[in-house]
């Protein structure tokens, strides 16, 4: 987490860089502009990699549908961030968020009605941290609902698939980070008037990684086999036996956990069983529950369930009822009555491993230096104009040419599984459309801008042409 920034605290950190997948990698939404899609993102980007120029039509605070060309299908992310964890504590988000100065937060929740879950310490400073929480929540579906009222002022309520969703639980101890369900059981709304009925609730299993695959085969745009989610809505829905999760560094602590979830039971399996629980991440400990789980901790005033994350070591293996036991508290992986669960668990992590978790047993700082060889970023490589009419130049690159007869120009990147933008306008408020085709030459003079990325790289140097009819 968080490769593109060297920390303060832990210099020796392999860090800053950026990830790099495999070439045939693209962000998903090049496929649903390939499809013709206006791909619009408000405004929050965290891939571990830059926003590529490919990725989006927009992508910014004033990111909206409303900027597409009359009739142009869309897809439109919003990320409400005021429920940031931080917000329990401070103002940070709301102050970036709100950029004309951020409202009072309406204090709408009482902090003494709020549920505490068993494991974080019940306190005056807890609750009233859980209730602003709520408090921010509750702003979060006013956001929510000014969107809806965006759709239908536009007449497209009715045919518009709404998907709301968080990255993430809560930022408490034990949920945010870690792999219980506290953690990585989130709400997923989807509203799509006439598919969806409404107020149906639905306990089947969705992965966060689901919601790609979803969103192209519903609109009919590619879906790449290398994909490793899968659609859960429409036609091509799959039912989903297993999702999987992980931990590995968060800010300055190294973890290893990975987990597996089926309809009932959890399997976790930590490869560092010899260290505490609790690991020193400077972010989340500025949070009133750390805080109170260390002070009660040195009081000695903690219960045995609150002393859960507190513990000097971990079992190599926890196994959970989680219908039976929604909080993970018990651990049943030596309790003989569950041996076939945990055996079959067992044997789905280690396939989903041997399968996906590439990464998982290489050091990070001998991963980088795969992928930034000698700790420098690799360049993508400048596009190149290639004319495909012989009067010009015997398809030969040609960064400018005169043409009498219907021409067209090929973009080509000599970098393997690089994307290209072009524009044919000037100034930084040129629009960057996804290079899919060669361009069609039918104005007396054509000025072409084009760019290329490859994920993780750095983007290319600006190339451009101009072609003029005789």
């Amino acid at each position: 987490m968080r490769t593109e920034h060297t920390n303060p605290h832990t210099p020796e950190l392999p860090t800053p860089y950026y990830a790099v997948p495999p070439p045939y990698v693209k962000v998903v939404t090049e496929y649903l502009r390939a499809a013709g899609y206006y791909c619009t993102n408000n405004f929050k980007t965290d891939y571990q990699f830059a926003s590529p120029i490919t990725a989006w039509d927009e992508d910014g605070m004033d990111a909206h549908w409303r900027h597409r060309e009359a009739g142009q299908p869309f897809f439109a992310v919003f990320n409400h961030i005021l429920t940031h964890e931080s917000g329990m504590w401070g103002t940070m988000i709301r102050e970036r968020y709100h950029r004309e100065g951020a409202p009072e937060l309406k204090r709408l929740t009482d902090p003494e009605r709020v549920e505490v879950p068993p494991y974080v310490p019940d306190t005056p400073k807890s609750r009233e941290a859980l209730a602003t929480h709520y408090d921010l929540v509750a702003e979060a579906d006013g956001f929510v609902g000014e969107i809806l009222r965006q759709l239908e002022e536009d007449g497209l309520s009715d045919n518009t698939a709404v998907f709301l969703w968080s990255d993430h639980g809560e930022g408490l101890p034990r949920a945010k980070r870690w792999p219980y369900d506290a953690g990585i059981r989130v709400p997923l709304i989807v509203r799509w008037p006439g598919v969806v009925a409404a107020g149906q609730a639905s306990e089947r299993l969705v992965s966060l990684i689901d919601l790609g695959p979803t969103a192209l085969s519903l609109a009919g745009a590619v879906v790449p086999y290398h994909l490793q989610g899968q659609p859960f809505l429409g036609e091509e829905a799959k039912p989903r036996e297993y999702i999987f999760a992980t931990r590995d560094r968060y800010d300055e602590a190294y973890d290893m956990i990975r987990a597996v979830r089926d309809q009932r039971f959890k399997y976790i399996r930590n490869y560092y069983p010899e260290q505490p629980y609790l690991q020193w991440i400077k972010f989340s400990h500025q949070h009133p529950m750390f805080q109170e789980l260390w002070r009660l901790e040195l009081a000695g005033e903690l219960t045995e369930e609150q002393r859960l994350l507190l513990r000097s070591h971990r079992p190599p293996e926890e196994l959970y009822d989680c219908e039976n036991d929604p909080y993970e508290m018990r651990n049943l992986a030596d309790d003989r009555q569950y041996r076939e669960q945990l055996e079959r668990l067992r044997s789905e992590l280690d396939v989903w491993r041997d399968r996906y978790d590439v990464w998982g047993d290489v050091p990070e700082e001998q991963m980088v230096r795969q992928m930034w060889p000698g700790g420098v970023q690799p360049r993508t490589a400048a596009p190149v104009f290639v004319p495909i009419n012989r009067s010009i130049s015997g398809f030969e690159p040609a960064v400018s040419g005169d043409f009498a007869e219907p021409t067209a120009v090929m973009l080509h990147c000599a970098t393997q599984g690089a994307s290209i933008a072009y524009t044919t306008e000037e100034g930084p408020q040129a629009r960057w459309r996804l290079y899919t085709e060669p361009l069609r030459l039918t104005k007396a003079s054509t000025h072409i801008r084009a760019r290329a990325v490859r994920l993780g790289y750095t983007e290319s140097e600006e190339t451009v042409a101009n072609y003029t009819r005789r």
